[in-house]
C-alpha cells in the first residue's frame, strides 16, 4: 500500500463537496461574502439555474490586487486572526472556505476595487489555478463571476437536477438571506428576467411581504420576548391559516439563518390542541443571544448551529409563541351595521312602576275573506292586467284537485303565457337519470344498496380514490386525461419558489389533466382540472395547497414506480377534495366507475372500499 499526498487541485475539489453541493450552495456563500463586506446592495444574476453562470454584484469594500489573488487561497480570511475568535462569531463567513471551494469547480472572474484605490483590477482563477490578474476599470465593491460549474467535474455536473429544481433552490437561498438583511437593496435575475427586486424595506414584515406576498403577512402575529438569555422577536401564522406544506418556516440566530428540528418543535408544541394533524403552521422567528454561547462552527455549509443551553432557549421560544397565541383571538367577531338605527333608550329599574307597560290589542274582523268578489273592485280577476291570455281563476279560492287541462283552450292564442303540463312530464329521462334499484347515502359517506345476498357498503371517498387512481395511471401511460375546464380562470398567489416547482412538473399536470398556467413571478392561474375535481374557487386554492405538498416530496423512485406514486397520490387529493352531497344518480354512477376498475375492493393503498352485509347477518339482528 503506497500512501502519498494529494495534489492541492485534487484535495481542493474534494473539500468543495462539502461547500458547493450545487449552483445554491455558490449563490448563498457570494451573497454572504457581500454583506459581510459591507454592501447595502447586492444584485444576483443567474444563467441556465447556475450551470452557466452564477454573477455576485455588491457595492461593499472591494479588495486590493493583493487581496483578491489571496482570498482563494484555503483558509484565506479576515474574520478571524485567532482561535478566541471563534467563540464570538458576528459574521456570516468566517473559515475561508468558499472562494477556494468555488475556484476548484469551475472558472471564476473577479473584478474589484476599493474607494481609495482609482483603478480596479480583474482576476481570473480555473481548477484552483491562477490564471492572470490586470488592471480594470471599475466600479467600488466585488463583482463575482462563477462560470461552468463543474465543470472538471462531470459526474458532479450529471447529478445536478433539472433547471426549474435548481432554480427552486436557488430562489430558496435568496430568500434565506434577505430576510436577514431588511435594510439592503436586493436583486435576483434568471435569464435576463427580474424575479426579485427588493428595495430597502421600513421594517421586517413589509420585506416577508415583497418575498412572499401579501396573503403570507394577513396571517402573521407578533412574538416577542426579552430575557437574559435571549431575545426573541418575529411572527407566527394563525391556526386557523396553518397549511399542509412545510413552507414559511424560518429561524435565524444573531442574524444568520439555521435549521434545527429541535427548535421548530417548540413553535409546534405551543400550537397543541390548536392545529388538525397533518398542518403545520407558518413562523418567522429571529433569535439574539450571547455569540459566545453559540456555536455556528458544527456544518462546513453553516446551516446548523448548537446552543449552549438548548433547553433552556426551547423552553423560553414554546412560551413565547404560547403567549402570543393566548393574547390574539383568533375567533371571528360579528360587525352588526348599526348605521341608520334608532338610538334605544336605557331604562332604570323602576320605569314600569311609574310607566306601566299594557300588551297592544289588535282589531281584526273574522269575517273578511279576501278572495271574496267584494274584496276586489271588479268582478274580474285582478291577474288580467299582469298575464293578458290567462284563464279566468275561480272566485272561491284554489282547488288542490283542479288540474291544468293538456290541451290550450279553445281559441287560446298566446303561446308565451301557457304551459303544457302533463301528469307523466319527466319520464323521459328518468331511465338515465334515476339508479335502476334503490341507493341509500349514509352520511355523505357510505352508499348502501341491495345485492342477491344481502347488502352492499361502498365508502365514497376511497371508492372515489379507486376510480381516480386508475384514470390518473391510464392518463400517465398514455401521457393524456380529460381537463375540465373552468368557466372562470382562478388565480392562486403560491409565491416564486411554489410556483417553480409546477413549472418543475409542468408535464406531469398536463398529463394529468391540469390546465395550470404561470402568471407573474408568484401567481398561477389554474385553467381547468381533471374530470371529477372539483372547480370552485375556495377548493381550487385547497388543491393548490395539497398539490405543493404531493410535488415537493421527493421522488427518487423509478420512472414506472413514480408514476404509480404520483397517480396515487393525485387520486387521494382527488378523492378528498370534493365533499359535496351525492345524489343517488352519482351514487349510481360512482359504483358503476367503481366496477370497471382493475381491482374494485381495495384502494392502491390497501385499503378496504366495499364490504358485504350478509342476509343471514340481518335476519341474526331481528
Amino acid at each position: 500500500m503506497d500512501i502519498r499526498i494529494l495534489p492541492a487541485n485534487i484535495a481542493n475539489m474534494i473539500a468543495a463537496g462539502e461547500v458547493v453541493q450545487r449552483p445554491a450552495s455558490v449563490v448563498k456563500e457570494l451573497m454572504e461574502n457581500a454583506l459581510d463586506a459591507g454592501a447595502d446592495q447586492v444584485t444576483v444574476m443567474i444563467q441556465d439555474a447556475g450551470r452557466t453562470l452564477v454573477q455576485v454584484i455588491d457595492n461593499g469594500c472591494g479588495m486590493s490586487p493583493d487581496e483578491a489573488v489571496l482570498c482563494f487561497e484555503r483558509h484565506a480570511t479576515s474574520k478571524i486572526a485567532a482561535a478566541e475568535d471563534l467563540m464570538d462569531i458576528r459574521t456570516f463567513g468566517f473559515r475561508g472556505e468558499a472562494l477556494a471551494s468555488i475556484a476548484a469547480v469551475s472558472e471564476v472572474t473577479l473584478r474589484t476595487r476599493r474607494e481609495e484605490d482609482e483603478v480596479g483590477c480583474e482576476v481570473r482563477f480555473a481548477d484552483s489555478q491562477h490564471i492572470s490578474t490586470e488592471e480594470a476599470a471599475v466600479p467600488q465593491g466585488s463583482n463575482f463571476a462563477v462560470r461552468n460549474l463543474f465543470y472538471n467535474v462531470p459526474a458532479r455536473r450529471k447529478f445536478l437536477k433539472s433547471d426549474s429544481a435548481e432554480f427552486r433552490h436557488i430562489v430558496t437561498e435568496f430568500i434565506h438571506i434577505a430576510l436577514t438583511r431588511e435594510d439592503a437593496r436586493l436583486t435576483l435575475v434568471h435569464n435576463g428576467k427580474e424575479i426579485y427586486v427588493l428595495k430597502p424595506a421600513k421594517s421586517m414584515k413589509f420585506r416577508i411581504q415583497d418575498l412572499l406576498g401579501q396573503n403570507i403577512v394577513k396571517e402573521l402575529v407578533d412574538v416577542s420576548a426579552e430575557t437574559s438569555v435571549v431575545k426573541i422577536k418575529g411572527f407566527v401564522g394563525r391556526p386557523d391559516m396553518a397549511k399542509k406544506s412545510q413552507g414559511n418556516q424560518y429561524l435565524f440566530v444573531n442574524g444568520r439563518f439555521f435549521r434545527s428540528p429541535y427548535m421548530n418543535k417548540a413553535v409546534q408544541k405551543a400550537y397543541e390542541h390548536l392545529l388538525p394533524e397533518g398542518v403545520t403552521p407558518s413562523f418567522f422567528i429571529w433569535m439574539e443571544t450571547d455569540p459566545r454561547s453559540v456555536d455556528v462552527n458544527i456544518s462546513p455549509t453553516k446551516s446548523e448551529v448548537k446552543f449552549e443551553d438548548d433547553s433552556v432557549i426551547f423552553q423560553i421560544l414554546y412560551a413565547c409563541v404560547k403567549e402570543a397565541l393566548g393574547k390574539n383571538s383568533f375567533v371571528a367577531s360579528i360587525d352588526f351595521d348599526r348605521d341608520g338605527a334608532p338610538d334605544i333608550p336605557v331604562f332604570g329599574k323602576d320605569f314600569e312602576k311609574y310607566h306601566p307597560v299594557s300588551e297592544p290589542r289588535p282589531s281584526i274582523d273574522p269575517t273578511y275573506n279576501p278572495f271574496a268578489d267584494d274584496g276586489f273592485p271588479s268582478t274580474e280577476s285582478p291577474f288580467k292586467n299582469i298575464i293578458p291570455d290567462a284563464p279566468d281563476f275561480p272566485s272561491g279560492g284554489f282547488s288542490q284537485d283542479r288540474t291544468v287541462p293538456s290541451a290550450p283552450p279553445e281559441g287560446h292564442v298566446g303561446t308565451a303565457s301557457y304551459v303544457d303540463r302533463r301528469e307523466d312530464y319527466g319520464r323521459l329521462f328518468e331511465d338515465k337519470m334515476m339508479p335502476s334499484k334503490a341507493i341509500i347515502i349514509v352520511r355523505n359517506k357510505y352508499i348502501v344498496t341491495s345485492v342477491k345476498s344481502g347488502l352492499l357498503v361502498v365508502n365514497i371517498r376511497r371508492a372515489r380514490e379507486r376510480v381516480f387512481y386508475d384514470r390518473f395511471l391510464k392518463a400517465l401511460s398514455r401521457n393524456g386525461h380529460v381537463t375540465q375546464c373552468s368557466l372562470f380562470p382562478v388565480a392562486v398567489q403560491v409565491g416564486v419558489e411554489n410556483r417553480i416547482v409546477f413549472e418543475e412538473h409542468s408535464a406531469l399536470l398536463s398529463a394529468l389533466g391540469f390546465d395550470i398556467a404561470p402568471f407573474g413571478n408568484d401567481t398561477i392561474v389554474v385553467n381547468g382540472v381533471p374530470e371529477g375535481y372539483s372547480v370552485e374557487p375556495g377548493r381550487v386554492q385547497t388543491m393548490v395547497s395539497d398539490m405543493i405538498v404531493a410535488l415537493t416530496d421527493d421522488h427518487n423512485a423509478m420512472e414506472g414506480m413514480m408514476q404509480s406514486t404520483m397517480a396515487e397520490r393525485f387520486a387521494r387529493l382527488g378523492a378528498s377534495a370534493d365533499n359535496s352531497t351525492v345524489s343517488a344518480a352519482e351514487a349510481q354512477r360512482l359504483i358503476d366507475a367503481l366496477f370497471s376498475c382493475d381491482n374494485a375492493e381495495y384502494t392502491s393503498s390497501g385499503h378496504r372500499i366495499m364490504t358485504m352485509i350478509q342476509a343471514e347477518d340481518l335476519d341474526k339482528r331481528f
